[in-house]
């Protein structure tokens, strides 16, 4: 097992560090130079040099990108060429617990929704109790964040006034703020997840319920509750996990849209004003802590497998 996160965490550095260079030539391959955009205003071209020089971006492309992965292994983002040029460490220290709080949030509305919803559908294949569950299921899947995002908003902030409508509180200022600012981000963001791990619980545990050895728990009289939690889900759970490690990523580095909705400066919103800006600093710090969050969830999922499953053994 050490063997094998060995070279998982190995391979992950190279992924990453491929990302890392990727994202570094595509930005300067984009026509146009953020620079004389930025310095457009003043329109002395002696002033964009220097500005050039200061950030270091007059030497050539291999040289910049050297210095920039020497920076890198030593921890050192860079900082934004724009305004008051925050590190991008910074930035990202302040984004990163506003995403993680919204992403961890909406996999507990997810799992909350799925787990009880997948369940009584495979006990109740093809009822209308499974029919139901279906409709609202598709309906979860077809219903866009932003839309959904805007009707709680208007429910819960506009009319009943129970919630705030947008911003963030951190922890730091109590849990009740921060909670309150986040209910409505998670119910948006985690839905559309729930219903797809729903649909996967579903499957997998109809699968599970025909093997023999719950026919044999069945038939030595133990509890229904007993035979779902205790030997039905846990064998359900393997292709199940798989969906929650993705979805829980995807939740972590695509919050962009109910970021947007909800004003809430996280990761993704901080990632489209660094392209949008063309912040070389901002937007490749950003992939880089996308791109480890992916790897790490992935990496998680391949350790809870062999938790789940003792039989499943690395080598």
């Amino acid at each position: 097992m050490a063997g094998y996160l060995t070279r998982r965490i190995l391979g992950a550095l190279l992924v990453m560090w491929a990302v890392a260079t990727l994202v570094f030539f595509m930005m300067r391959a984009v026509p146009g130079d953020p620079l004389a955009a930025m310095m457009f205003d003043s329109g002395d071209p002696a002033a964009a040099e220097d500005l050039r020089r200061a950030l270091g971006m007059d030497v050539p492309l291999v040289d910049q990108y050297a210095r920039w992965l020497w920076q890198l292994l030593h921890g050192n983002f860079g900082s934004s060429i724009y305004g008051s040029q925050v590190p991008v460490r910074q930035l990202l220290a302040e984004a990163l617990p506003r995403t993680l709080s919204i992403a961890g949030l909406s996999f507990v509305v997810a799992c909350v929704i799925a787990v009880p919803a997948g369940i009584i559908a495979a006990m109740r294949k093809n009822s209308p109790a499974d029919n139901a569950l279906t409709l609202v299921a598709f309906l979860g899947l077809s219903m866009p964040d932003f839309w959904f995002a805007i009707l709680l908003i208007i429910l819960f902030a506009a009319n009943l006034q129970w919630l705030p409508a947008i911003g963030y509180s951190p922890m730091s200022e109590g849990f009740w703020p921060w909670l309150s600012h986040l209910i409505m981000p998670a119910i948006a963001a985690g839905t559309t997840f729930s219903a797809i791990i729903a649909r996967m619980i579903r499957s997998s545990m109809i699968e599970v319920l025909k093997t023999d050895f719950l026919r044999t728990a069945r038939s030595k009289g133990l509890l229904t509750w007993r035979i779902l939690l205790v030997h039905a889900l846990p064998n359900a759970l393997i292709p199940v996990v798989t969906v929650m490690g993705i979805a829980l990523a995807l939740m972590l580095a695509g919050t962009v849209v109910v970021e947007n909705v909800f004003a809430i400066k996280g990761l993704g919103r901080t990632l489209i004003e660094g392209i949008l800006n063309r912040d070389y600093p901002v937007v490749q710090g950003a992939i880089l802590a996308v791109s480890a969050i992916f790897i790490g969830a992935n990496l998680v999922v391949d350790v809870l497998y062999t938790i789940i499953d003792p039989r499943i053994r690395y080598s």
